[in-house]
């Protein structure tokens, strides 16, 4: 990949200029919490923002119809012993967040439709495999329950969130830390940055590099980078001066440029200036899906302040009411297209797509369900080992071992009621509530 170099000082926005948010997108301001990161994620359904809480890592988590100043003791979802480092929604679950953290561990939460009376401190699932803080995590576009993390030990893991197992380990690709890593559109490949200033393209099947670039940006600050639904990829970075570079590359014909991709010729354009007197800590994009198609709404992401979270709207004007089919492609949906071992397995398939004609409605709570696997399948016999048919078997450890898989099977079917009774305690939780509103 070649380059050529065009320097900014500040970043654009793509459309237009930011609208002022209206009542229904008032700021939320969180008050006595302390903000512990750079970070918000969001979805159609709700905000979430990383705080600081006595004694762990905590973030808050916020339904949209939310809006004004939260009460101080509004309940957090906390469970992490160190801070909370990333946070990241799921793409075919609303209502399932995870996080990262510096004690090492990921955690995986079901979030309900309704507020919580007291803090959410049980994860659904704790994924434990890396060795320092785990600093970045990402969604698979299109397969359910895969999930990618890095962390401070130059690993990347994939994660089986349904089973709780590591998919594939990527542990000898980074000789540095990683900045930053970002699937593309299917899921295929996967970008990273690293503090080594290499670019690396990365097939995580094969646990191949398929091609870098080093130094894409010669400063030494961190250098993000991004898959564009073409295939291209956008990086940030800065020159040895320390100014601000964008870039847009084509491992095809090696080009950068800047700063609107389009379809059409010169397919990069310069646009406008957003500023503003107070600087940004963290930016959170809103899904395609969860943008208002009756306002021209084109982009939405919540700006992250000091002391709270802005919501900032780019809008296209347009003089007619009907629905405006340039602006709303069909846009992933929250259905997956396919499973963990399938991906595994090395199907490939770009993301179930829906209309947005008649606006998008988030499903009700979907509860996340995760299977491990029997340990009797896994595990080896104790003991030393030798050939022992069922027959030369001792008869009190044949008993006992029956006495053990009819225990088990049982217990089984008394946890698989419960999960049934609690589900429909759920669901009719959520429309006492709904009726209420």
């Amino acid at each position: 990949m070649s380059r050529r170099v065009v320097r900014q000082s500040k970043f654009r926005h793509v459309f237009g200029q930011a609208a002022k948010a209206d009542q229904a997108y008032e700021d939320i301001r969180v008050s006595k919490v302390t903000w512990d990161s750079s970070f918000c994620a969001v979805n159609p359904k709700f905000l979430a923002i990383i705080v600081e809480a006595g004694g762990g890592g905590a973030f808050i988590v916020l339904p949209l119809a939310k809006t004004g100043r939260v009460d101080k003791n509004y309940p957090l979802v906390t469970g992490h012993t160190a801070p909370v480092l990333d946070i990241d929604w799921c793409p075919h679950n609303d209502n399932v967040i995870a996080s990262a953290s510096d004690d090492t561990t990921i955690m995986v939460w079901q979030i309900p439709d309704y507020t919580p009376m007291r803090n959410i401190t049980e994860p659904i699932i704790t994924l434990e495999g890396h060795s320092k803080r785990v600093g970045i995590l990402s969604w698979h576009p299109t397969a359910r329950n895969v999930l990618l993390s890095a962390g401070g030990d130059n690993v990347i893991i994939i994660w089986n969130v349904g089973t709780g197992e590591v998919l594939l380990s990527l542990d000898d690709m980074h000789p540095d830390v990683i900045h930053s890593v970002c699937w593309n559109s299917n899921g295929s490949l996967l970008a990273t940055t690293c503090k080594d200033k290499t670019l690396r393209i990365i097939d995580p099947r094969k646990g191949q590099v398929v091609a870098e670039r080093f130094a894409a940006h010669e400063g030494m600050r961190p250098m993000r980078a991004v898959f564009t639904r073409q295939g291209h990829i956008f990086t940030t970075g800065f020159t040895r001066m320390s100014q601000r570079e964008l870039g847009l590359w084509d491992p095809g014909d090696s080009s950068i440029r800047y700063f609107e991709i389009t379809d059409e010729p010169p397919f990069v354009h310069y646009l406008n200036t957003f500023s503003s007197k107070e600087p940004q800590r963290g930016m959170g994009f809103m899904p395609k899906r969860g943008l208002d198609v009756s306002k021209c709404e084109i982009a939405r992401f919540y700006k992250l302040h000091e002391r709270k979270c802005e919501p900032i709207i780019m809008t296209v004007p347009r003089k007619s009411d009907l629905f405006q089919d340039d602006l709303y492609p069909d846009t992933p949906g929250p259905e997956p297209a396919l499973e963990a071992d399938e991906w595994l397995s090395g199907q490939d398939a770009e993301p179930v797509l829906i209309s947005l004609r008649d606006g998008y409605v988030p499903p009700k709570h979907r509860e996340l369900r995760v299977t491990k696997r029997n340990i009797l399948d896994v595990r080896p016999p104790s003991g030393p080992r030798r050939s022992q048919s069922a027959s030369d078997a001792p008869l009190s450890q044949q008993h006992t071992l029956e006495t053990l898989l009819e225990e088990i099977k049982a217990l089984r079917e008394r946890v698989q009621a419960q999960e049934q009774r609690i589900t429909a305690l759920e669901n009719m939780l959520c429309e006492l509530v709904d009726g209420t509103d």
